[in-house]
């Protein structure tokens, strides 16, 4: 009689899909037959809001988990990063495979630099943590909301320049009148047609990446983006590293969150061991364990601006955490070398040191704010 395949339930983004493809190739190299079960989750039906305002944690993970508390599949495929730390007691992190790199990347058309940015640039990101980041470097810069998938938030930062450079070959071309079909340029139609290019308009758009091709259709975008912030983890599975100039932000310090580049099976503790022994990278749970450690302790959650980044070196975990204020006005760095063999509690050493040197103030303090734009959004 033909064994029972494993059901293992994702969400139905193409990231979640790599990444549940990716566990069950882990699998079936263990003889074990896997199906992927696609689930809607809160966080894909609520596309306008940002993740912090969904009024909870855990927005793309429940109703996984929930599918597998019911005992509809066997277990779940999460980035580890969206995982909340109020964890149902009927599940355990049962697999937590080797992981990508953690830190962040800074995207731009051109590929500068964060200190390269122009002055007062708009600069897209969904999360808390990277705004208060990157305002705590550049107070200057006009943080703006991004929501959508990996490939959608690459295409509307590439649109404004992939746009622009169309009008003006199109213009040069003497197809258009005027300087813009958009509205959106300024520039005389003559200084454009003076413009020569070393190909026709059709070849030009030939020559494009698919990524430009979908960009282009997005063309205006509102903001125009001078640059994004996004994890390089997934833009490495989705493939679109080498399509898109980038900077590394140093994990030292524009610190990632915590359990960020990695990915949790979650299953029931009863049947933990089978996904544990197949997918299981032991550096990578110490080092994500002491990550939401940290976490955990501070009571961060999604709504407070706090990086945790942990490295295995030997006997010890080095460890760099940062807490934050929304507008980077504020921030608490702490390092320590924690020893590996007791990583779990040294961790939670580590976060009341943290806590009690502000940073639980901070905590309290983002978490009111949320609190307060929860009340206020209601009462509209």
């Amino acid at each position: 009689m033909p064994e029972t395949p494993v059901r293992l339930a994702t969400r139905g983004s193409d990231l979640a899909l790599r990444q549940a493809a990716a566990v069950a190739e882990r699998l079936e190299d263990r003889h074990t037959e896997v199906e992927l079960v696609e689930v809607e989750t809160e966080g894909d039906r609520i596309r306008d809001e940002l993740i912090h305002r969904l009024g909870k944690t855990g927005a793309f993970v429940r109703a996984l988990d929930e599918r597998v508390i019911e005992g509809e599949v066997d277990a779940a495929v999460h980035s580890m990063k969206d995982v909340p730390t109020d964890f149902p007691e009927a599940l355990v992190v049962a697999g937590v495979p080797e992981r990508a790199p953690a830190n962040d990347l800074l995207l731009t058309p051109g590929g500068r630099s964060l200190s390269a940015l122009p002055e007062d640039a708009t600069v897209g990101t969904s999360s808390l943590r990277r705004q208060a980041q990157l305002l705590d470097e550049r107070p200057d810069l006009d943080v703006q909301p991004l929501r959508g998938n990996v490939d959608t938030r690459v295409e509307k930062l590439l649109a404004t320049s992939v746009g622009a450079e169309h009008e003006r070959r199109v213009i040069a071309d003497g197809e258009l009148d005027s300087p813009s079909a958009s509205g959106t340029e300024s520039r005389p139609a003559e200084e454009d047609r003076d413009e020569t290019f070393d190909q026709p308009v059709e070849d030009w758009l030939d020559s494009l990446s698919v990524v430009e091709q979908d960009a282009l259709a997005r063309y205006p975008v509102d903001p125009a983006y001078d640059a994004i912030v996004l994890a390089e983890a997934g833009l490495d599975r989705m493939g679109l590293l080498h399509h898109v100039p980038h900077q590394r932000l140093d994990p030292a310090t524009f610190v990632p969150a915590p359990g960020q580049g990695a990915i949790a099976v979650t299953a029931p503790d009863t049947d933990a061991e089978r996904f544990r022994a197949a997918l299981d990278h032991s550096r990578t749970r110490v080092e994500t364990t002491v990550e939401r450690t940290v976490l955990t302790e501070l009571g961060g959650g999604c709504v407070a601006p706090l990086g945790v980044h942990a490295t295995l070196r030997g006997e010890y975990v080095h460890v760099v955490a940062r807490v934050l204020d929304r507008a980077g006005d504020e921030t608490i760095r702490e390092t320590a070398d924690l020893p590996a063999r007791d990583h779990a509690d040294a961790a939670r050493e580590f976060a009341a040191g943290l806590a009690d040197r502000g940073g639980a103030d901070l905590v309290a303090e983002a978490r009111r704010t949320a609190a307060e734009h929860e009340e206020t959004e209601g009462a509209r």
